[in-house]
């Protein structure tokens, strides 16, 4: 009974945490009834993550954008005219893959360092400068398909990003070996982590939750990721677009939890005017972040081009609506200073959930826009009650 009122008190306390990933259990667990369990297959499952990819991506840098209380509407058409990019010189210029892809990504950072100077050294508020900017490369993404409308992309490597999967090395019961093993480790590097973390609370004398509900959560988290492996080393196992996207997540989540940037970034969110008193450079972090947007634009762009294997006038159309409403469903808060990298994945997986169980079910893209509209506005107005409830 005590664990009980303890996990009750403790999804109380962290509700804007834990949220998100009960919303996220309820939309698939209902899906999964009323598709006869096709919502929870192999192939829909890798399929859902594989498109959700570019988005979450994108999530990730719009969380931290939104974290020192700024926006960044360009990032849409910057990954759609960056992709276009990469399909011209694949395609027309002959430059390999291995050099075309950070050619690409410094593209992106100085795209970001853009937004950035015209933020923090001009002064213009962000929705103003990424507003242009999202003109800007709309047309720019025009200029350059204009002649064929569509690049195709036949280089199978580059292709293979968006749409291949890692080696199997061997088949054990239908089920990708190699797949299997990185499920496995990536458990055994959270529970590491969980207990590093527990070890250093009860270092420092920080309060801890008791060890039934430690382990209780411990076991609950390693055995959905089980399931989760289990589920799509039984199609095709890990693709190479969820691989990249753990790895932005895995990097981001030490960044911002683990150095001194990510503390000054939450530092600028939370009060920009004491973090500046306090020594932090403003600018910098201000900088920083854009650019990493736009490095993010561009891989965005390179995952979006690939899955397609081509670039086409439309690409990147409503990329950072989508991008914000996974930062906002996934817990970043409108106020900044508040937001986790995760979270912004859960959010992203959120929406792509609804849209793809509503398409098993027949639901009309009308509708669809409707309610993940309404998913959203609850997000935001769940945000400001709790902040009301915190002061």
């Amino acid at each position: 009974m005590n664990l009980y009122k303890e996990t009750k008190s403790l999804v109380k306390v962290n509700i804007r945490e834990y949220g998100m990933y009960i919303a996220l259990f309820v939309i698939m667990l209902v899906f999964t009834i009323m598709t006869d369990g096709l919502f929870i297959s192999s192939r829909n499952i890798s399929n859902l993550l594989d498109a959700t990819g570019y988005i979450a991506v994108l999530a990730v840098g719009m969380t931290l954008v939104i974290v020192i209380r700024h926006i960044d509407l360009s990032v849409g058409f910057a990954a759609g005219f960056l992709g276009a990019i990469a399909a011209i010189l694949l395609t027309q210029a002959g430059i390999p893959v291995l050099l075309t892809i950070p050619i690409i990504l410094v593209l992106g950072i100085v795209v970001g360092l853009f937004n950035g100077v015209l933020v923090a050294s001009i002064g213009i508020p962000s929705f103003v400068a990424s507003l242009a900017g999202m003109l800007i490369f709309r047309g720019a993404l025009l200029r350059v398909t204009e002649k064929t409308g569509t690049i195709n992309v036949k280089n199978e490597q580059f292709n293979a990003i968006g749409n291949g999967y890692i080696p199997e090395l061997a088949n054990v019961g239908g089920l990708n070996l190699l797949s299997l093993i990185l499920g496995a480790a990536f458990i055994v590097l959270y529970i590491a982590g969980e207990i590093s973390k527990r070890r250093n609370k009860l270092k420092y004398g920080l309060e801890v939750v008791t060890n039934q509900l430690f382990v209780l959560k411990l076991v609950f988290v390693s055995a959905i990721i089980a399931y989760i492996t289990w589920i799509i080393a039984g199609y095709n196992g890990f693709s190479w677009t969820v691989i990249i996207m753990l790895l932005v997540v895995v990097i981001y989540h030490f960044l911002t939890t683990k150095t001194v940037l990510g503390r000054n970034i939450y530092a600028v969110g939370s009060n920009p005017e004491a973090a500046h008193l306090s020594g932090i450079n403003v600018k910098k972090i201000t900088y920083i972040v854009f650019g990493s947007m736009g490095m993010l634009s561009a891989l965005s762009g390179i995952l979006y081009t690939s899955r397609l294997q081509s670039a086409t006038t439309t690409a990147g159309t409503l990329f950072e609506l989508d991008a914000i409403a996974a930062a906002y469903v996934g817990g970043v808060s409108a106020a900044g200073g508040v937001g986790k990298v995760t979270g912004s994945i859960i959010g992203a997986i959120v929406m792509a959930s609804l849209s793809s169980g509503m398409n098993l079910l027949g639901v009309g893209i009308s509708y669809q826009y409707m309610i993940r509209g309404g998913v959203l506005a609850a997000a935001v107005i769940f945000d400001v009650m709790t902040r009301k409830k915190r002061s």
